[in-house]
């Protein structure tokens, strides 16, 4: 089957740094509560039903069965996913650099913004084969663009990594363990966490400049904008603004 998402079935993503209110059917964003409340197999037709307040015939009126809910979440959810990480991309051009930065970014971005949606990559194991097949799929045309762009670095000299589909693999696994530790009120925001995600995803697929800890020129500048500091200061030595 095509890897590719439908161009035709999802939606264009608006400015892929920007998260508004969840939008979902009432019946899904119960369902997805409920889910991650109690698991996939724990959670009944009647259970969501009555978060929502409506019947079960009346919910089975919107979606199929228990399967159907679950299969349209997670679609939505690498759907929204996949269409930020295109729009990041595309702002990045053709360097193989900022392409990955953006990507990285955008896949951390949307892990704690839209923690309970991410989350549910977990129920994977509960989707039927046909539904497993086409979420899969989906999934594994973001880490070929991912190594896709990995591999085009390593051509012009950018990336070192001399396992590129491996290096990938581990850097989206850590990107989407946020979803399962960030927390809104804890020590660090949404982009700070993406900031540092981005410097220790550059180090694992062999950017010179992460071993040194120097961020992308546009996280330098934005560090320097939050947190100025004076000249020569200590701060200054520990991040200096030079570009990789």
């Amino acid at each position: 089957m095509n890897a590719a998402p439908s161009q035709d079935s999802t939606s264009p993503a608006e400015h892929w740094r920007h998260y508004g209110p969840l939008d979902l059917h009432p019946i899904l964003l119960r369902a997805m509560e409920a889910f991650n409340e109690q698991g996939y197999h724990g959670t009944s037709v009647r259970d969501i039903a009555g978060r929502v307040g409506v019947t079960v015939p009346a919910l089975y009126y919107h979606y199929e069965n228990k399967q159907a809910l679950l299969a349209m979440l997670l679609e939505t959810s690498i759907k929204d996913v996949l269409d930020r990480c295109r729009a990041a991309a595309g702002e990045a051009g053709d360097d193989p650099l900022a392409r990955f930065c953006g990507m990285v970014e955008s896949i951390v971005l949307y892990m704690a913004h839209r923690q309970q949606l991410a989350f549910l990559d977990t129920e994977i194991r509960s989707l039927e084969p046909s539904n497993r097949a086409r979420y899969v799929a989906l999934r594994d045309y973001l880490e070929h663009m991912l190594l896709d762009t990995v591999e085009a670095g390593r051509a012009q000299g950018v990336f070192s990594t001399p396992i590129p589909a491996d290096a990938v693999r581990s850097v989206l696994v850590m990107c989407q363990g946020v979803a399962n530790w960030f927390r809104e009120d804890g020590p660090l925001t949404a982009e700070e966490v993406a900031e540092r995600h981005v410097l220790l995803s550059l180090g694992t697929v062999g950017h010179p400049g992460a071993v040194r800890g120097e961020p992308p020129r546009r996280f330098a500048r934005r560090a320097a904008l939050q947190h100025p500091s004076p000249a020569g200061s200590a701060a200054d030595r520990r991040h200096p603004h030079v570009s990789p």
